[in-house]
C-alpha cells in the first residue's frame, strides 16, 4: 500500500517538475539558425519563407566592447529563431561593409535596425531588441492583417482593448470593394493599428446607423471639437442609444483620401456625421468653416435629431431618387421637341 502510494506520489512530482519546466522562459540551445544574406542568396532565402526578420548591421570591428554587443543582439536573435522554428519565418543578417550592394538595393540606410520582408512591404521594427518583444511582434504579422468579429464575446474583447489604436469596419461581404480597400490598409499598417471587421448587423448600436467624428486632437480646431465632443458624452453618460466612434485622421493617413471619397468630405477641418454601413451612405453635419463650430447644445439638437431618425442617410437618397427623376423629365421634354421640330 504504501509502495503504491509513493509511486502515485513520484509520478505526481515528475509531471509536475516537467509542467515547471514548460513555465520557463526558454534558453538558447545552440544551435545556429541565423545565416548570413549575401546578394548571392538572397532570392533563395526569401523564396523560402513568408516572412524575413534582418539585422542590417555594422561590420564587426575589433573592439571587444563592440563585439560583445554584436554578440549579444545575435543570441537575441538566435533564441527568436529558436522560439519560432516552428513557423515559415526566415532570419538572417545583413553586414553594411560587404553587402552595401544589397543592402541599398533592399532600400536599408541606418545600420543597427532591424527589418522584416513580408510580401513587397519593408516593415522596420522600433521596438525593444528583446526577444519577447521581437516574438510577440512577429506573430502579430504573421497573423491576417483584419480580424473577423462574430460574437459578442469578440464584441466584448474589442470593447477591452484600450492601450493600442484599433479600427472596427462593418461590410456587407469579404467580396465588398470597401472591404477589398479596408484590408489594403490594414496590410500596410500591420501591426502598429489593429484592425477588425464583421459582416453581423448585430454589431450595430443603432441598426447599421452610426455616429461618426473626425477631428484631429493636434489640430487647435480639432481638438476644440474633441473637447465639445467630450462634454455632449459626458451630459448623455445615461443614454444607451448614443454612440459616437472618434477617428484622427492623424492615425490614419492612408485611409484619408478613402474617406474624403467615400463620404464626399473634407478631413482637413473637424465633421460629424451618421453613416450608414450597409451601403456606406451618410449624412454630415453642416460646419461652415473651423471658426463657426457646433456648440454644445447645437451637436446634442443634431444628435438628437438622428435618433429620432428626423436626420437619416435616406434623406440624400429621395433627392438624389427625384433630381433622376427631373433629369428624365427633361429628357422626355428635349425628345418632344426634337419630334416636333422633325414633324416641321
Amino acid at each position: 500500500m504504501k509502495r503504491t502510494h509513493l509511486l502515485v506520489m513520484g509520478v505526481y512530482m515528475l509531471s509536475l517538475c516537467k509542467a515547471e519546466e514548460g513555465l520557463n522562459f526558454p534558453t538558447y540551445d545552440g544551435k545556429d539558425r541565423v545565416v548570413s544574406l549575401t546578394e548571392k542568396n538572397f532570392k533563395q532565402v526569401l523564396k523560402k519563407y513568408d516572412l524575413l526578420c534582418l539585422y542590417y548591421h555594422e561590420p564587426v570591428s575589433s573592439d571587444k566592447v563592440a563585439q560583445k554587443q554584436f554578440q549579444l543582439k545575435e543570441i537575441v536573435l538566435e533564441l527568436v529563431a529558436q522560439v519560432l522554428e516552428h513557423k515559415d519565418i526566415g532570419f538572417v543578417m545583413v553586414d553594411a561593409k560587404k553587402e552595401a550592394k544589397l543592402a541599398k538595393k533592399l532600400g536599408f540606410n541606418e545600420e543597427g535596425s532591424l527589418y522584416v520582408l513580408k510580401g513587397d512591404r519593408t516593415i522596420e521594427f522600433d521596438g525593444e531588441f528583446a526577444a519577447d518583444v521581437l516574438v510577440e511582434f512577429l506573430l502579430d504579422l504573421i497573423e491576417d492583417p483584419v480580424e473577423i468579429i462574430n460574437s459578442k464575446l469578440e464584441v466584448q474583447a474589442f470593447e477591452r482593448i484600450e492601450d493600442q489604436i484599433k479600427l472596427i469596419g462593418f461590410f456587407k461581404s469579404v467580396e465588398s470593394e470597401y472591404y477589398k480597400a479596408f484590408e489594403e490598409a490594414a496590410e500596410h499598417f500591420q501591426p502598429y493599428i489593429k484592425f477588425f471587421a464583421t459582416f453581423d448587423k448585430g454589431e450595430d448600436d443603432l441598426n447599421g446607423i452610426h455616429i461618426v467624428a473626425f477631428a484631429e486632437r493636434s489640430d487647435p480646431d480639432g481638438y476644440e471639437f474633441l473637447e465639445i465632443l467630450k462634454q455632449v458624452a459626458r451630459d448623455n453618460t445615461d443614454n444607451p442609444d448614443l454612440s459616437i466612434v472618434w477617428i484622427d485622421p492623424d492615425d490614419f493617413p492612408l485611409l484619408v483620401a478613402y474617406w474624403e471619397k467615400t463620404f464626399k468630405i473634407d478631413l482637413f477641418k473637424p465633421q460629424i456625421g451618421v453613416v450608414n454601413v450597409t451601403d456606406a451612405d451618410s449624412v454630415w453635419m453642416e460646419i461652415p468653416d473651423d471658426d463657426d463650430l457646433p456648440t454644445a447644445e447645437e451637436l446634442e439638437d443634431w444628435i438628437e435629431d438622428v435618433l429620432s431618425g428626423k436626420i437619416n442617410t435616406e434623406d440624400d437618397d429621395i433627392e438624389d431618387e427625384e433630381d433622376e427623376g427631373d433629369d428624365d423629365n427633361n429628357s422626355d421634354d428635349e425628345d418632344s421637341d426634337d419630334s416636333d421640330d422633325d414633324d416641321d
